[in-house]
């Protein structure tokens, strides 16, 4: 069952699968903004056109609290605009987004944060400690990708798609985090999980005291639980929230991003 209902006539020339990609789209942007993982204009938030090779993209000039469904841009894998809009893309958004979307047909949503944790954690040589729960469960989804610059270089996707392989969560050395998923909820889910493990460090690491570290067994075996907990037959695989967190946006802000 759809997470979003519609609250507008579908746009002429539009499908209703474009149009309900649109709505979760504009929902996820407006999420990243309640739960302050906004960098002004900066970073990204991208979903496929179902059937198609074509993604969506925000504005660039809007903040993630000012977009909606109608106001995203589509473009295609070259970078082309094929919807009208005041705003141009963000070069360095297509680059990142581009690379996953190319290499996966199953990967339809990617996103992209500069938030405070997840820089600080992206920022250390060990990146994330198995420290705490929220950590090790997502141990195992978790891969790393080397700064080389702002991404405005093409040949980057091809390192981007490399170091992503399987996983779900990519930590963008010295920039921020990428998540990706199946479906839009599933890449927001994924976010909250690697930022709240981000944050968890922070905190521990700017206490002072001695951690309580943990053995390698139980490393080992919680981060085995999580890659049964978080699969995607999982009890808890990614996604499952998302109608929860869309209702949890509408109480919070209303219906106006699914115009």
């Amino acid at each position: 069952m759809a997470a979003t209902g519609n609250v507008t006539p579908i746009p002429k020339g539009m499908t209703s699968e474009e149009w309900q990609t649109r709505c979760e789209l504009a929902a996820c942007y407006r999420l990243t903004a309640l739960y302050g993982w906004t960098d002004l204009t900066g970073t990204h938030i991208s979903a496929r056109v179902p059937g198609t090779d074509e993604f969506l993209l925000n504005p660039f000039g809007a903040l993630f609290d000012e977009i909606t469904a109608s106001s995203l841009i589509k473009v295609d894998h070259a970078g082309k605009l094929l919807s009208e809009s005041d705003y141009p893309i963000n070069p360095a958004g297509f680059t990142i987004h581009s690379a996953v979307h190319m290499a996966s047909a199953d990967m339809n949503c990617v996103m992209h944060t500069h938030t405070r944790a997840g820089n600080a954690v992206a920022m250390l040589k060990e990146g994330l400690l198995p420290l705490n729960q929220k950590a090790l469960l997502i141990l195992g989804f978790v891969a790393y990708h080397d700064y080389e610059g702002a991404a405005l270089d093409l040949d980057e996707r091809e390192r981007i798609v490399r170091n992503l392989g399987d996983k779900r969560v990519l930590f963008l050395r010295n920039h921020g985090l990428l998540t990706v998923g199946r479906t839009i909820g599933e890449a927001f889910v994924w976010m909250y999980r690697a930022e709240t493990a981000c944050r968890f460090q922070v905190d521990a690491l700017s206490c002072g005291r001695e951690l309580n570290m943990l053995s390698p067994e139980t490393i080992d075996h919680v981060v085995a639980q999580g890659r049964e907990i978080f699969a995607e037959d999982g009890f808890a695989a990614a996604g499952h929230e998302w109608p929860a967190l869309v209702r949890q946006l509408e109480r919070e802000v209303g219906t106006d991003y699914r115009t």
